[in-house]
């Protein structure tokens, strides 16, 4: 297999990535922390496609990023208040949900009830999301290697092996996105990122006032 590597600015890179997703394809693009890897959410061969590239293992779940909070309710089930207003101060930008997954979402997305959900805050890759729908993300690099920033990082690790690169220039990298569990009856802070407990904690503790 060839890698192509398109300018993400290029007027047909989003038309031929929506191409490469809809033949099972799987598209590399620049988010708001490193190259992600991704496949469209439904397409279970191809998020299969994705364990095998990166020698990732099975019981590692893959994220799903949306283009905003009101895609939610079609990749996770119950969305209650808490994590529907987390979703819309927060995002786009560094918060990862973790909800239920809904039963249209393939366990190969995540063997467990649970999915992580994300909107990142990239200009490439929300024009991917808006057009594409939720895709399945994972870091462009392989398993346990060092994380992609660049086109050229993408290439190194996985050329021959995906099918196309949308070069977005260099990635920020960065502190790895708060975490916030929502399957329970209260939203719980997993991991603290560059979104604080204290400002998660302000949000929620409007739906009280």
């Amino acid at each position: 297999m060839k890698t192509e590597t398109l300018p993400a600015d290029h007027p047909f890179a989003i038309p031929h990535a929506l191409d490469v997703l809809r033949n099972h394809g799987l598209v590399a693009f620049p988010t708001d922390t490193v190259y992600g890897l991704g496949a469209l959410a439904f397409d279970p061969l191809a998020v299969e496609r994705i364990y095998a590239v990166k020698g990732r293992s099975h019981t590692k779940a893959i994220a799903i990023l949306l283009h905003d909070a009101r895609q939610l309710p079609e990749v996770a089930s119950d969305v209650g208040e808490g994590a529907m207003r987390l979703a819309e101060r927060f995002w786009p930008g560094p918060l990862t949900l973790v909800m239920p997954r809904h039963p249209n979402v393939p366990q190969a997305v995540s063997r467990l009830p649970t999915i992580g959900v994300r909107v990142p805050n990239h200009p490439v890759a929300l024009k991917l999301l808006a057009n594409a729908g939720p895709m399945a993300v994972t870091s462009a690099n392989r398993s346990g290697a060092e994380n992609p920033l660049t086109a050229r990082d993408v290439l190194a690790q996985l050329g021959g092996h995906i099918h196309l690169i949308l070069d977005g220039g260099h990635a920020p990298g960065g502190i790895p996105s708060t975490v916030v569990d929502c399957t329970g009856p209260q939203p719980v802070v997993l991991r603290e990122g560059p979104i604080s407990l204290d400002e998660i904690t302000k949000e929620l503790g409007k739906i009280e006032d």
